[in-house]
């Protein structure tokens, strides 16, 4: 509803802000003239707000009051607009509050000339809930106030407010003197008071009307009593202060009511969370119920399955009973014949013995050929030992080291360009055997950086060397070998790179080219590498110069490369090295260097090569030797306790 705009003073929204709305010319002002409470606001849809949906979405909540200061003087309407916008589930008498116009506690104040006028409660135990409930708008309409002048001391009486869902068509009244002063006062009686927006329009002025006389008829004479306004208005008020009464009754009856209302549903929802409760602990057992249910089945299943596996277990455990039975009374049948034969061997114990001494006789021939078998085969190494060290022939290289001047050099064997790999392998294939047959054997190429040292060793897939070569041999003769000793091969490929070890198949190889330092302009780490490789180069020349010159202390300790080929440089070992050399005029120097190296090598007189014999092996083979012979012995024990028990039986079935 829009009031004519001239009639509304103010229009303030409680607990919101000023605006004005495009249906209606009226403006709301901001809520400023609040004492206490707090503002809420809501963005749900309130229904049936009509033209003044604005106020309905916020309000002043809490025991608060409100002071309109500098009013004319004149008489005012105040309409309240009220909206449950928080407890919008109820239940009822959650928020019920009431409402005075002024200050009704003030009358000490009137007596006392202090104030001129107050006004009793427009609204008690006011429920906004149980009117319409949650997200309407509920207004004050039709009521009167009663205002007191203090300078005059009279008092205009009006109706109780009358609050209903809808507009209002007769607000409270006000009448406001010289001070401008319009106090209304929410206070709570359970829960905190609302209120969403107030009103205040200026009363119309009616002019005096005449006194209206009126007429009652009496009942037993039907005469006419004239009665005038003043009668008639102390009729009303005695006739209003009657159904007042009756109204405050039905009022304190309605408040028990209420009351018990409200202690039904407190009772009621006390019983419906019991009744809850109850419900989850029922649902509870249901499942327990269900579990041991399913629980049960799975055990009488169980048990099914446990009684038909105790019926196959009982047929099968029969069959087996009867088997045994069969195999038993066939094993007494076994036993009587052994016992039989047992007296038949022990008739034939003569000739058993003679067979024994003839057997023991074979034995010991075994073993006599079994000793001269090893001693001709110890025999046939050192001949062809022998023979090996006699094929050595002697080759001999001329260098021309400038001009006419020519130096000869005599080697084991001198290759030419027109040997191939196959005629180099040819004088390094004995030592095969030779490892074979137990010796330590060493072969290494020495010479110039690019002669020629990784062909002569790897070669290539199609042209293989000394090395793959060497590794088909000794295959090919331990196979060849195999019904007469086993042997346990293993490989090992090193590289010795400034003074360290590397395992070449336990990580990825890398490839490392090699520069002598007088040839080569390096630096860094190439530097380092090649000082290292002269150091190495340095000490195997120094521990062949003192193999040569037979000296009491060989420097094997120098380099690793000299560490790790002690076994297979001096001592009992055999050892092969070929001299690579560069047909370059512009590497003769590094040429006759080698050669006098390779001269100083074949000088060398290692002592007589020795079978290196692993004494762990060997301890190996006598712990086997033992265990045999304790075998044996515990079986010829048995023996003789067998054919002991036998006799003892056979002659108790006498």
């Amino acid at each position: 509803m829009c009031f004519e705009s001239e009639k509304v003073v103010m229009f303030v929204n409680a607990g919101g802000e000023g605006s004005t709305e495009a249906n209606c010319t009226m403006s709301f002002m901001a809520d400023s003239f609040f004492q206490g409470g707090d503002a809420f606001q809501t963005g749900e849809h309130i229904v049936e707000s009509g033209d003044h949906s604005l106020i309905y979405q916020s309000a002043r909540l809490g025991n608060f009051c409100y002071r309109f200061n500098n009013m004319l003087p004149g008489d005012y309407y105040v309409d309240l607009h009220f909206v449950e916008i928080i407890n919008t589930y109820g239940p009822k008498r959650m928020r019920v509050f009431n409402v005075f116009m002024q200050d009704e506690k003030a009358s000490q104040l009137v007596e006392l000339h202090y104030l001129d006028y107050f006004v009793k409660s427009i609204l008690s135990d006011f429920d906004i809930f149980s009117i319409v409930g949650a997200n309407k708008p509920l207004q004050l309409i039709d009521s009167r106030v009663s205002v007191y002048d203090a300078r005059t001391r009279t008092r205009t009486r009006t109706r109780t407010p009358k609050p209903t869902p809808g507009h209002a068509t007769c607000p409270p009244s006000v009448s406001v003197k010289d001070d401008g002063l319009i106090i209304i006062r929410f206070e709570g009686v359970n829960g905190s008071p609302l209120v969403s927006g107030i009103c205040i329009r200026r009363a119309p002025k009616f002019s005096a009307l005449p006194v209206k006389r009126e007429h009652l008829v009496c009942k037993n004479c039907a005469a006419e009593i004239e009665v005038t306004s003043a009668q008639h208005k102390v009729m009303q008020m005695k006739s209003t202060a009657k159904y007042e009464k009756k109204i405050q009754e039905l009022s304190a009856q309605c408040q028990r009511k209420s009351d018990e209302c409200y202690q039904a549903w407190m009772s009621l929802t006390a019983a419906n969370e019991q009744l809850e409760k109850v419900r989850m602990e029922l649902d509870n057992k249901l499942f327990q119920t269900y579990s041991l249910d399913q629980t049960v089945d799975k055990q009488a299943e169980n048990l099914r399955n446990i009684s038909s596996k105790y019926e196959c277990d009982k047929k099968f455990w029969a069959v087996a009973i009867n088997n045994l039975q069969e195999k038993i009374k066939v094993m007494k049948e076994e036993h009587s014949q052994l016992l039989r034969e047992a007296h038949e061997c022990a008739d034939s114990i003569p000739d058993l013995n003679k067979m024994v001494f003839a057997v023991q006789s074979l034995v010991s021939q075994c073993e006599d050929l079994k000793v001269k078998y090893n001693e001709e085969h110890a025999k046939r190494r050192k001949l062809y030992n022998l023979v090996q060290e006699a094929k050595a022939k002697d080759g001999e290289l001329g260098i021309l080291t400038g001009g006419s001047t020519k130096k000869n050099f005599k080697f084991d064997r001198v290759y030419t360009p027109k040997d191939d790999q196959v005629d180099v392998f040819a004088d390094a294939s004995p030592l095969v055997i030779s490892v074979l047959d137990g010796y330590n054997v060493c072969i290494f190429a020495y010479g110039q950086t690019g002669t020629g040292k990784t062909f002569t060793m790897e070669g290539i897939e199609q042209n293989r060397g000394v090395n793959y070569r060497t590794l088909e041999e000794l295959f090919r003769v331990s196979k060849e070998r195999s019904e007469t000793f086993s042997y346990d091969i293993s490989v090992s490929v090193l590289e010795v790179y400034n003074e360290q070890i590397r395992d070449l198949l336990g990580a990825s190889p890398t490839s490392k080219k090699q520069w002598r330092l007088a040839k080569t302009d390096v630096q860094g780490d190439r530097l380092k590498e090649a000082q290292n490789i002269n150091r190495s180069l340095s000490a195997l020349g120094d521990v062949i110069s003192a193999l040569a010159t037979k000296s009491s202390h060989i420097p094997y300790r120098n380099s690793k490369l000299t560490h790790l080929l002690q076994d297979s440089l001096g001592g009992d070992s055999k050892t092969l090295m070929f001299v690579q050399i560069s047909p370059s005029e512009h590497d003769l120097s590094e040429t006759l260097s080698s050669l006098n190296f390779a001269t100083r090598a074949r000088g060398v007189e290692l002592c007589p090569a020795k079978k290196q014999i692993d004494t762990s092996e060997l301890q190996k083979l006598k712990m086997m030797v033992k265990e045999l012979e304790k075998k044996l012995k515990e079986q010829e024990q048995s023996e003789s306790t067998t054919y002991q028990r036998t006799s003892e039986s056979h002659n108790d079935n006498r």
